[in-house]
């Protein structure tokens, strides 16, 4: 019987028995978890992405990302005939119960691109049967749901809304721990384009998450939340980083001010950096801002600290050129620690250390290398003429080292940095990570948040 049309009883006893077929439409580091979390709830799986790369790894029962735990459930599932992977959009609709969309949408040319999230609703709607589920999980501006995918999806299908469900439930994983996110972390918001299909996919998301459902009024509540959510961040990630320069600039240390202002349960100062990367907090603010713009309002504060974050490379840029020509160096070797968006991962998207390169080859600093132990190969490095290393002793030559990313191996004191090296004669902290201690004659050190420090 179709999902549309079970009991709650009979939903929640049809997944844990493998009666009902979830296809997750995108198996990045987003879908895979998503779809192993259905697994791990007793769904038949199916993993659909036009990589056929991520394909074949997944019928192998492998994960096609490097998540926690997703090797495990996709063995598991493999073995026991729950699981198969396809490029064929059409095909997944047609032998699945539930259909999730988790393919990335970006900005382009100040404007959001859904091409992708239009794509996979042609496929699905080839293949869509009367009372299917379809739940949007990527994160778009309010108003997607309803006013994208739901034309798309009644147009290919000849199918209505009621004969379908249609639901949007926003991801809300950081990598590294999706799969836990997903299952344990946070409730799973839950929005429906209409009463039944908010009921259904709300009973279907209980079995999966421990910590529960927030169902909310409709689809249009749940894609602006999980915006507000990323806008939060950014927001007071700029405020770090203002309050940051500013302690820099009067000769006191952020991070001593953040610690005793935080001891205050109302105040949460975030850390400052050399920017904000990644395919979330970048882009929701200016979703907002672009939906913001469509009725005639301005989103002046989000704008304000979008800039902030933004500028941050070019204000560690300069750091190192003040530094330079501080201590005199001629044509340094500059070392730059991290390409990875956030500590201890590898994914490089949108990442601040491409604009902190690009800020110093402008300066005219062209001996630049890249280390980052989670990362092997970039393309993108490459094309801007900038090796990127793995070991630390590749930096072991380099004049200047900047941190950009907070990865836990980064997290020394500076005598140690230094002691590494008789060369390095600058350290530029793009993270306030380092314990500052002894600073041996004839260096420097100085943090986003923390004054310079000269021997």
């Amino acid at each position: 019987m179709p999902v549309m049309e079970l009991s709650p009883s009979e939903l929640k006893m049809g997944l844990r028995t493998g009666r009902i077929t979830v296809a997750v439409y995108g198996i990045g580091h987003v879908g895979a978890s998503i779809l192993a979390a259905w697994l791990l709830a007793g769904a038949r799986g199916i993993g659909v992405d036009k990589d056929e790369g991520k394909v074949g790894a997944l019928n192998k029962g492998e994960s096609p990302v490097n998540e926690p735990c997703l090797s495990e459930i996709f063995g598991k599932a493999k073995l026991e005939g729950r699981l198969y992977a396809t490029s064929d959009g059409k095909e997944a609709s047609a032998k699945s119960d539930v259909k999730i969309i988790a393919v990335p949408s970006m900005m382009a040319d100040g404007k959001p691109d859904l091409s992708a999230i239009s794509s996979v609703a042609e496929s699905i709607a080839s293949g869509l049967k009367r009372g299917d589920l379809v739940i949007l999980e990527s994160s778009v501006p309010p108003g997607t749901t309803r006013y994208l995918l739901k034309p798309i999806l009644e147009e290919k299908s000849g199918l209505s809304l009621g004969e379908f469900g249609l639901a949007y439930s926003p991801e809300r994983i950081s990598e590294g721990r999706a799969l836990r996110d997903i299952v344990e972390s946070y409730p799973k918001i839950i929005g429906g384009v209409d009463e039944r299909s908010g009921e259904i996919a709300s009973i279907l998301y209980s079995v999966i998450s421990k910590r529960g459902v927030i169902r909310v009024s409709n689809e249009l509540v749940a894609e602006f939340e999980k915006l507000a959510e990323g806008v939060y961040r950014d927001v007071n990630i700029a405020l770090a980083n203002e309050l940051a320069i500013l302690c820099r600039k009067l000769g006191i240390d952020y991070e001593e001010v953040a610690k005793a202002a935080n001891s205050q349960p109302y105040s949460n100062l975030h850390k400052p950096g050399t920017g904000v990367g990644g395919l979330c907090i970048p882009i929701y603010p200016k979703f907002l801002i672009w939906k913001a713009k469509s009725v005639g309002f301005e989103l002046n504060l989000t704008s304000t600290a979008r800039g902030i974050n933004e500028f941050m490379p070019k204000e560690v840029a300069e750091l190192v050129r003040e530094g330079v020509s501080r201590l005199g160096l001629k044509n340094p070797k500059i070392a730059i620690l991290g390409l990875s968006f956030r500590g201890d991962i590898g994914d490089p998207r949108l990442s601040p250390t491409y604009e902190l390169v690009k800020e110093l080859l402008s300066m005219g600093f062209e001996n630049l290398v890249v280390q980052d132990p989670f990362i092997s190969e970039d393309e993108k490095l490459s094309s801007m003429g900038v090796r990127l290393v793995n070991d630390m002793e590749e930096i072991l030559g380099a004049d200047v080292v900047v941190i950009s990313t907070d990865h836990s191996i980064y997290k020394m004191s500076v005598s140690e940095l230094f002691s590494m090296s008789e060369k390095i004669r600058l350290i530029v902290d793009g993270r306030d990570l380092m314990e500052v201690d002894r600073i041996p004659a004839g260096r420097a050190y100085v943090g986003v948040g923390r004054p310079w420090r000269f021997r």
